[in-house]
């Protein structure tokens, strides 16, 4: 009998540990699951200018609303005291059409700022004034440039 009593109390303390290391290890797929979705979504490309504490994060979208990817984003930004320091910022968007440009001045000389888009024969243009809002998200629909008038 004590023999059957030892056997059995060795099932249960073996079933108690399993159970929990199986526990154990359903929490640890369940985080790698989440960290992998996480890795997954794209991160907005960042563009850092350095010269102070605002940022504009723009959407570009086409004609039909969706985002487009790989589009060019440029920006000219003159500030100080008349205007003297000069930036010249470019970046790309990434596939949900998001990107951002980061350590804005807060003043800058002649506001607004212009945003440029374009992407093939498609353009498009957005303001944002750092000195009215510093922490700002834009949107960029991209239509088809109109032609040139020839002389």
């Amino acid at each position: 009998m004590s023999g059957m009593l030892r056997v059995l109390c060795c099932v249960l303390i073996s079933a108690g540990f399993l159970s929990a290391a199986q526990a154990q290890l359903s929490s640890e797929m369940a985080s790698t699951q989440v960290s992998l979705v996480q890795q997954t979504a794209e991160k907005v490309p960042v563009i850092d200018a350095g010269a102070g504490p605002c940022s504009v994060e723009l959407i570009v979208t086409g004609a039909d609303g969706k985002p487009v990817y790989a589009a060019t984003v440029k920006v000219h930004i003159a500030y100080g005291f008349g205007g003297m320091r000069k930036l010249d910022l470019e970046a790309g968007t990434n596939s949900d059409g998001a990107m951002k440009f980061t350590g804005l001045p807060t003043h800058v000389h002649r506001p607004p700022l212009e945003y440029w888009a374009s992407k093939d024969e498609f353009v498009g243009v957005a303001t944002y004034d750092p000195s009215a809002e510093c922490q700002a998200k834009r949107g960029i629909k991209l239509e088809k440039a109109k032609a040139q008038e020839t002389r």
